[in-house]
């Protein structure tokens, strides 16, 4: 108590300080000013006016030179009170956990209310009754009536737009598609925009652009350049592809949307300020986040489920301001169109009726390739029909503007891979500019038509809006799950190709360990050499050539056919083929980098890729194969493993290796310090273990972004802790073949009794006939049943029925039925000092719990593994489902991208297929008392369809085409593995129930648990048969960053002036999390955290020095840059963080 009043009087004494010199800055000011009495009142008046204009600059200054003061002295007060808290508690942390509202920086669950004008698409979802009735000539809507005076005061302004939608593979790859159509595409363009400067045109995919830019001569690219500064070309959202926005981890959007605008910038010197996402099948604010942080003002969107669609368009809010959940300011607000129709092409964008807006897609005249299936096709516009024509075409404009609240409308103009033949351009371009020429000159008509860019649509948009005060509704929530007829929902490909799916996230994982360790060397050699200079020997550009190919082909994964698992078998293996090359390509940049900075004698450093001083422990055979462990060869010689820590924390990990001796030593080699291990069989098969490998596993103390060797002998006979196996198998004895191993079967009355496991933290109990999971206790006390069960969906089997297919998820009238067995699975227990584990062996999958035998927080969740294997099976989906008591109702969460949490609410009135959703990292249910996480490796669809229940699918086999462009089925699964850990926690500590549409976070300790298994260390050793230099530790921060700050990225920027070679300059990347309040982490982890949204740099990152910080953009885009000014000099560099925001830094590491 009596430190409290110490804190509290130290902090008033600062205030009063503070205030005091204000106050008598402002007196001296006042006594230093020469009073002029004589002058007359008007000039008096001036005078003092002008003095008080000058005091009131004076006092700005001098508060914002206050507000520095007062940070810094705030977070001294901060650092004592965490001295005396840790002091006190005799823990690591800066906070008192004696209540969830004592924790500082926490977010409260809370009610968003927006004013009248705010929508909540959970409350849509809620009111809406999903019927489908015919709405005549637009299907999916009404009638639509105007009375043809509405646009006498204020003309219609249209804007058309032509685009061609690329995809970066689909039917055909990338390269394929490139040569046959899209190089033509962009060719034709440059020709025919020339012709007429009225002539536009918006391109999205610059995967595509900077391919066709790389081939064309100085001449043409002028022309680019030409036709963009003119407006007529305008290259829309900027990304590398139209990504994903299910599947797809904010880290790969986000790089992906950095390496397009990066490339924009050097070779067009553009910003993009629109954003164009017509095909991705639903839309996330995660994406709307990334744009705005990226500088873009606008977006189009539009695969939207019809039933929302048609209400947008009945209460004119198919234009509004999208808000992110959990944000009470308007601060990321970006102004986004909802198109209305079904699709984007030419039959659904002019107007409510297809069959009318077909006849005005001039690429479908009489004798082309393509025809109107409505039977009308288009005809030319002659002196003799335009006047039908325009007036025709016209109603459809009206029709189409009479769903928006202005009279500026926008109508796109292409579809998938439009323009490619010349004639094509001249019959749209020929054609619409007769219809515009014809309306411009008929007023009476009032409407003004040309062709645009979505720049001009925005900018009449936001003229007319500041005009007539016209306000947009503000919007929260997402728009999952797609559905686009009837009961066809789009929630099949939040799980198609699993196996990619994982390889994407490993990839992920990968690029972001190899860009920080690379901007790490970098900034370490020039320190070394002091002179700003890289060592000769290191390939500094060809590594970073390698990182760019990492970079796009994980971008070129993030597109919407890509990552989602909709490509066809050949294009799949393509996109597998980039991104198991990539990962390679990486590793020898990651490798070569350790090697350097472990180097003690850095003269020692020598650049063979064909032979690395270092390697990894594991192998990547194929594209389509799974990593397997390299089994190490011992000897009583010390064999070097170096151990690298990708997260910005300190951890205690457990480190698996293979080796070819059961008996093993693992010492630190810095310390000389023996460490923790254990020795597990490699089963070959469910009861056979190997005689060759064993696996090695040992705790490893890890501090953040550190580089750790730890050496491992072979040790005396028996003198390292052994795992010991318990087997339960109904039928037949089995024989068990692990010679190494203390081997037991349970009989008689412990046969029927649960198994059980625990640690220091849960007990858990699984069912003595499958080794499921049943029941968890905590420390605390709390108990939750948890069931885990596994079930099959199939799909409708009627003969003219709609099936599964990799875009639906179309189950069969029975739902799910129990995974059945005709004899029950080998159950394997296996006990050990580093970790205990329960391993089910049925036909289809293995499934394995395991629990750490760890302190502190990192043994409080359940490993939960499956390795899957469908191939034998037909029209099949395979799930994953927990069955508690968790009173959660028809709520639950998850994560979207994993950059925020989402509430999902179960509807019964939905079909069962629309109540699944996507989950990128985190799902999670909770009631009053108890909160239970499932944290994921790896993007799939969740679902809880009663209350306590969440289920998750891991594979799906589907033999048939779902009728959506593709062309075939989804057969060419693999072995295939997910990875996930399961969280109970209390919410005793202040929970609150929360009604409406709740903001939720994860809780500290999810987010922690999250990152480490996203973010896995890396282990890599040193040859066997060569003599390995003295290493020492790479350790480059001296503590962990605050719990909640993400190092996002470190990534190292292009030189400017040398092409394809690193500059001086880095990326850094920071992400607050916004955590949870209602469960404190016990026991606490090391990391600390604040309720401040300012945070020092230099501390943070100590002891690594910046020369020079400027915040930035999300794409870190020059003109995004804060003014060097506000800071290249200033020290020390305090910044703002706010909970759930991302910020971005230029810095240069000294």
């Amino acid at each position: 108590m009596k430190r409290s009043r110490v804190l509290a009087v130290l902090v008033g004494a600062i205030f009063c300080v503070a205030v005091m010199s204000l106050y008598r800055m402002l007196e001296l000011m006042q006594g230093a000013e020469p009073r002029h009495s004589w002058d007359t009142p008007a000039i008096q008046v001036d005078e003092d006016l002008s003095q008080l204009q000058h005091k009131i600059d004076r006092l700005e200054h001098l508060l914002k030179d206050n507000n520095q003061l007062v940070a810094m002295l705030r977070d001294s007060v901060l650092h004592n009170k965490a001295s005396w808290e840790t002091g006190r508690r005799g823990g690591g942390t800066n906070v008192s956990l004696d209540s969830a509202h004592g924790l500082p920086g926490c977010r409260l669950a809370e009610d968003i209310k927006d004013g009248t004008d705010g929508v909540q698409l959970l409350d849509v979802y809620d009111l809406l009754p999903f019927d489908n009735p015919d709405g005549g000539a637009w299907k999916q809507g009404f009638e639509i009536h105007y009375h043809g005076n509405e646009w006498d005061k204020q003309p219609l302004e249209l804007f058309l737009v032509p685009h061609s939608h690329n995809d970066p593979g689909w039917v055909k790859t990338f390269d394929s598609y490139y040569q046959d159509q899209t190089k033509h595409i962009l060719n034709n363009m440059l020709l025919k925009l020339s012709e007429d400067h009225r002539r536009k045109m918006i391109w999205a995919e610059i995967s595509y652009f900077s391919k066709w830019w790389n081939e064309i001569d100085k001449q043409k690219r002028e022309m680019v350049k030409r036709l963009v500064e003119a407006g007529q070309l305008e290259l829309v959202t900027g990304g590398w592809v139209m990504a994903d926005e299910a599947n797809s981890h904010y880290f790969a959007m986000l790089d992906q949307l950095i390496e397009g605008h990066q490339w924009l910038q050097k070779h067009l010197g553009v910003k993009p300020r629109s954003g164009w996402a017509v095909d991705p099948f639903g839309h996330s604010p995660s994406m709307t986040y990334l744009l705005k942080g990226a500088g873009l003002s606008n977006m189009v969107i539009q695969r939207i489920h019809y039933a929302v669609k048609k209400h947008f368009s009945q209460q004119q809010t198919l234009e509004f301001l999208w808000r992110q959940s959990w944000d009470s300011s308007p601060h990321n607000d970006i102004t986004c169109h909802m198109m209305p129709f079904y699709s984007y092409d030419v039959p659904h964008t002019c107007g409510p009726n297809p069959a009318v807006c077909c006849q005005f897609d001039f690429h479908r005249l009489p004798g082309r390739r393509v025809f109107c299936p409505w039977r009308i096709p288009p005809q030319p516009i002659t002196e003799q029909n335009i006047k039908e024509r325009a007036l025709l075409l016209l109603d459809q404009y009206r029709q189409k503007s009479r769903l928006f609240r202005s009279p500026v409308l926008l109508v796109p103009l292409g579809d998938d891979f439009r323009y490619v033949e010349s004639s094509e351009w001249d019959a749209q371009f020929s054609n619409y500019q007769k219809l515009f020429d014809y309306f411009n000159q008929h007023p009476e008509l009032h409407i003004k038509a040309r062709f645009g860019t979505l720049s001009d649509y925005f900018e009449a948009l936001h003229r007319h809006q500041k005009a007539t005060g016209m306000n947009l509704p503000t919007l929260r929530g997402d728009f999952f799950t797609y559905a686009d007829r009837d009961d066809h929902y789009w929630s099949g490909y939040f799980t198609s190709r699993p196996f990619y799916k994982r390889l994407d996230r490993a990839l992920e994982a990968t690029l972001r360990a190899t860009e920080i360790l690379f901007s790490l060397t970098l900034a370490e050699m020039r320190r070394f050499r002091g002179d700003s200079r890289l060592v000769p020997d290191y390939p500094a550009p060809e590594h970073f050539r390698g990182l760019v190919a990492g970079r796009r082909s994980l971008a070129l994964f993030q597109h919407h056919d890509a990552v989602t698992g909709t490509a066809r078998d050949p294009v799949m293996v393509d996109y597998g083929t980039r991104l198991f090359h990539a990962i390679l390509s990486l590793r020898h940049v990651l490798q070569s980098s350790a090697h350097w900075l472990l180097l003690v004698d850095k003269t020692q450093y020598h650049h063979d890729q064909s032979k690395p001083f270092l390697q990894m422990d594991d192998v990547f055979s194929a594209h389509d194969a799974l990593p397997q462990k390299t089994p190490l060869t011992l000897s009583h010689e010390p064999r070097s493993l170096i151990i690298f820590n990708p997260t910005e924390q300190l951890r205690s990990s457990v480190i698996n290796i293979v080796v070819d001796s059961p008996d093993a030593h693992v010492v630190d080699a810095e310390t000389g310090h023996t460490l923790a291990a254990q020795i597990s069989a490699v089963w070959v098969e469910p009861s056979r273990a190997s005689t060759e490998a064993f696996q090695l596993s040992f705790v490893a103390q890890l501090p953040p972004l550190s580089l750790v060797v730890y050496h491992v002998t072979k040790a005396s006979v028996g003198s390292t802790h052994r795992a010991r196996y318990t087997f339960r198998h109904h039928g037949n004895p089995l024989t068990i073949h692990a010679e190494q191993f203390d081997v037991s079967h349970l009989k008689g009355p412990e046969a029927s009794a649960p198994l059980s496991l625990s640690n220091k933290h849960v007990h858990i109990w699984s069912s003595p006939e499958t080794g499921l999971l049943q029941k968890l206790r905590l420390q605390s006390g709390l108990v939750r049943q948890v069931q885990v069960q596994f079930l099959w969906y199939g799909t409708r089997t009627g003969m003219n029925q709609d099936k599964s297919g990799a875009y639906l998820f179309l189950p069969g009238e029975e739902g799910a039925q129990p995974y059945s067995f005709s004899e029950p699975p080998l159950v394997r227990v296996s006990r050990g000092p580093v970790f205990s584990d329960i391993t089910s062996c049925f036909q289809h999958f293995t499934h394995t719990v395991r629990l750490y035998h760890l302190d502190g927080y990192v043994g409080k969740s359940l490993e939960i593994s499956n390795t899957v294997d469908i191939r034998s099976e037909v029209n099949r989906e395979l799930v994953m489902r927990f069955v508690t008591d968790v009173a959660n109702g028809n709520r639950f969460y998850t994560d979207l991208n994993g950059f925020q949490m989402q509430q999902r609410r179960t509807l019964p009135k939905l079909p069962l297929q629309a109540n699944f959703y996507p989950m990128t990292s985190a799902s999670f249910l909770q009631d009053s008392s108890s909160r239970l996480s499932l944290l994921s490796a790896q993007s799939q669809a969740a679902a809880a369809l009663r209350p306590g229940e969440l289920e998750v699918v891991l594979d799906r086999r589907l033999q048939q085409d779902d009728n959506r462009g593709l062309g075939q089925g989804v057969t060419d699964n693999k072995l295939t593995r997910s990875l996930y850990h399961l969280l109970l926690e209390d919410r005793r500590s202040g929970a609150q129930k929360v009604g409406g549409a709740s903001v939720e976070h994860l809780s500290l300790v999810a987010h922690l648990t999250s990152l480490f298994i996203s973010h896995p260390p890396i282990t890599m050793v040193t040859p066997s048969n060569s003599q390995v230099p003295k290493l020492q530790p790479f350790l480059p921060l001296s503590s962990s960053l605050p719990c909640d700050i993400h190092l996002l990225n470190l990534r190292t920027l292009e030189d400017s002036q040398e092409t394809e070679s690193p500059s001086q300059e880095v990326a850094l990347l920071l992400h607050r999390k916004g955590f949870d309040c209602s469960s404190a982490p016990e026991p606490a982890p090391s990391c600390t955290w604040s309720t401040h949204e300012e945070v020092n740099l230099d501390d943070l990152f100590s002891p690594l020095q910046f020369r020079s910080v400027r915040r930035s953009g999300l794409t870190l885009l020059r003109d995004d840059d804060e003014p060097e000014s506000l800071w290249h000099h200033r020290s020390p560099r305090i910044t703002r963080l706010r909970p759930m925001e991302i910020s971005a830094f230029r810095v240069e590491i000294d």
